[in-house]
C-alpha cells in the first residue's frame, strides 16, 4: 500500500516539474503593431493599455516573453505562421476565430465614421456610408468588416498601407469618411498635425485580445486567461485603462 502511494506521489511530482519546465522554457513573443491607446511606441518604449495589462498578465503568470512593434500585416502573419507567438490587439471576429488561441478580453474598441471638421456629411447607417467614398486600413478588421458588409475596394473603400495616410487622405479630400477605432483616428491626426476632424457614426463594437498562434501549449493559455481573470476582478484592467484615458 505505502509502494502504490509512493509511486503515485512521484508520478505526480514528476508530471507537475515536466508541465512547469516546459511553460517555463516558452518563452512568448510577443507581436503588435502603432495603435493608441492600446499599443504605441514612446520614448524608444512599447507602451499602452494593451500592452500594460498583456505584459502584467504575463510577469504575473511567471511566463517569460519579448516584445516587438511592426507593422500589422507582418505581426499578423508572424501570430498565424510561429509557435509561441502572439499578436495583439487583435479584433476576435468569426472569421479569425478558428486560426488562434485567444487571451482576453485586454480591451473594448468602437469602430467609428469619421469626416472631416466642417463637413456637412450625415450618416446613420452603413447603407448611408456606402453612398461616400471610405478610407480604410488594409488587413485591419474595420475594413475586412467593410468588405463583407458589402462595400467595394477601388470603389466606395479605398484602402491604405497605414492610418497616417488616411488621416492626410481626408484633409486632402481624397476620401470622403475614414473608418477607424474611436481613439486610435484623432491620436494619429494629432500626432501628424493633418486637421481636425469629427466622429459621424459609430457602426460597431468589439472587444480585443491576444491572438496566440495555434500550436501554444493549451496550460500557457488557461494560466493566462486565468490571470486576466483575476486582474479584472480585482480592478487592476480598469486601472491600466484609466491612465490611458
Amino acid at each position: 500500500m505505502l509502494l502504490k502511494i509512493f509511486i503515485k506521489y512521484i508520478t505526480f511530482s514528476n508530471l507537475f516539474i515536466l508541465t512547469f519546465a516546459a511553460m517555463a522554457a516558452d518563452k512568448i513573443a510577443l507581436v503588435t503593431e502603432d495603435s493608441p491607446p492600446f499599443n504605441m511606441e514612446e520614448g524608444g518604449k512599447i507602451i499602452g493599455s494593451g500592452t500594460d495589462i498583456i505584459t502584467t498578465a504575463m510577469k504575473k503568470a511567471n511566463i517569460e516573453f519579448t516584445l516587438t512593434l511592426m507593422p500589422w500585416a507582418k505581426a499578423y502573419q508572424m501570430g498565424l505562421d510561429e509557435k509561441n507567438t502572439a499578436v495583439y490587439c487583435t479584433t476576435r471576429t468569426p472569421e479569425r476565430e478558428p486560426l488562434f488561441k485567444w487571451v482576453g478580453p485586454l480591451a473594448e474598441n468602437s469602430w467609428v465614421f469619421f469626416a472631416k471638421s466642417g463637413s456637412k456629411i450625415k450618416i446613420s447607417s452603413l447603407e448611408d456610408a456606402k453612398k461616400h467614398t471610405v478610407g480604410g486600413y488594409n488587413g485591419d478588421a474595420k475594413a475586412l468588416f467593410l468588405l463583407k458588409e458589402g462595400f467595394v475596394e477601388g470603389k466606395n473603400l479605398q484602402l491604405a498601407s497605414n492610418e497616417k495616410q488616411n488621416a492626410l487622405k481626408l484633409q486632402a479630400d481624397k476620401i470622403d469618411l475614414w473608418a477607424s477605432g474611436s481613439d486610435l483616428a484623432p491620436w494619429v491626426s494629432k500626432k501628424e498635425n493633418s486637421g481636425k476632424i469629427t466622429p459621424v457614426f459609430t457602426f460597431k463594437k468589439v472587444k480585443m485580445y491576444a491572438a496566440f498562434n495555434k500550436n501554444t501549449d493549451d496550460s500557457i493559455i488557461k494560466k493566462l486567461n486565468d490571470v486576466l481573470a483575476g486582474m479584472r476582478k480585482s480592478g487592476e484592467i480598469k486601472k491600466i485603462n484609466n491612465r490611458y484615458r
